[in-house]
């Protein structure tokens, strides 16, 4: 029997070519590489190490094309790193930063034809601009929606002045894939390593929750947001949301129905690093709102992001949704 293509929907890209454009936009926006190795290197922006390390497979589409050969990933979902989101400039140079990235991922889908669709970034901090850039990014450029962060400058997307973004992705059909931005108490998460694999899963419950109990997917019934890392903790504390929207009033304050229904609009990428918790993941939320996702290319994504659905317990059509068949409907992408 054939296998079914394979869709990845988590994976980050920063060519040479966008890197190079963002120079010429503004010294506060250049990516600046330091501590060179035949491997990867820290990058900096405007003086501050924005990561370390940053792996070359980051811009070497080559070797982006060979791993995903050796994992078995027939498509990669490709988005734009965090790091260069730039929340923080003025409307204006973020525009332009956005509008320069998605260009170029445009480019890359173009000529790799087949094996990558493209998600553009936008800029939140001027929600107004950000649908215009999506709308522009989805009808012309042929990206098929957007990533974003979980906060936007210090505000949870709950935030009313961001439902202009809302309603622009829900009438384009956008896909929404949402990435943990910074994170907090940042103090307390300095040993371990603890600000990625606590501070980040905290950053996207902090997300999903506002945008359920912010009324966000009640209001916005269908918007296709996924949730990046599993969804954080909120499959296995949606329980706990339950409870306490019936027992307080809080919860109540902007959620007018029972936070399940909103849950259950979501959607989350496969990377939970366990077997036992993707099977939990995929029986609590339904195999159709479960995508497989690898975080390429970071060390702490699943780079074998195909291997790691078939080790789960799960039946062969319900594993034959989550490594590409969902992703194909969503995204239509077609066979």
């Amino acid at each position: 029997m054939t296998r079914a293509r394979t869709v990845d929907i988590h994976s980050h890209i920063l060519t040479k070519e966008a890197m190079q454009r963002l120079a010429r936009e503004s010294p506060r926006v250049t990516p600046a590489w330091t501590d060179r190795t035949d491997r990867s290197a820290t990058m900096e922006i405007d003086g501050k190490v924005v990561q370390r390390p940053m792996p070359h497979e980051i811009w070497n589409l080559d070797w982006r094309l060979r791993d995903m050969d050796a994992n078995g990933v027939d498509m990669q979902l490709i988005c734009p790193t965090t790091q260069t989101f730039f929340y923080d400039c003025e409307p204006a140079l973020g525009l332009s930063c956005a509008a320069l990235q998605n260009e170029d991922i445009a480019r890359v889908v173009k000529e790799h034809a087949g094996r990558f669709a493209g998600l553009a970034t936008v800029p939140m901090q001027a929600p107004e601009l950000a649908a215009q850039e999506l709308r522009r990014a989805m009808t012309t450029l042929g990206l098929k929606g957007m990533e974003i962060g979980s906060q936007v400058r210090g505000r949870n997307l709950d935030d009313p002045a961001l439902d202009p973004v809302w309603a622009a992705a829900e009438q384009l059909s956008a896909f929404i894939f949402i990435h943990p931005l910074a994170f907090g108490p940042r103090e307390r998460l300095q040993s371990y390593y603890l600000n990625n694999f606590v501070g980040l899963t905290f950053e996207t419950t902090l997300a999903g929750a506002s945008l359920v109990f912010g009324g966000v997917l009640e209001r916005y019934p269908d918007l296709r947001i996924c949730l990046s890392h599993g969804g954080g903790y909120i499959p296995y504390q949606r329980g706990r949301f339950l409870h306490g929207w019936q027992v307080r009033e809080e919860p109540k304050a902007r959620l007018h129905g029972n936070p399940d229904t909103s849950i259950d609009r979501l959607y989350f990428d496969s990377i939970t690093h366990s077997a036992k918790a993707l099977e939990y993941l995929v029986d609590v939320q339904g195999a159709d709102h479960v995508l497989l996702g690898s975080d390429y290319p970071f060390d702490m994504g699943n780079l074998d992001c195909v291997r790691k659905v078939e080790e789960a317990q799960l039946q062969p059509a319900i594993r034959e949704r989550i490594l590409g068949g969902r992703a194909r409907e969503l995204l239509k992408l077609g066979d």
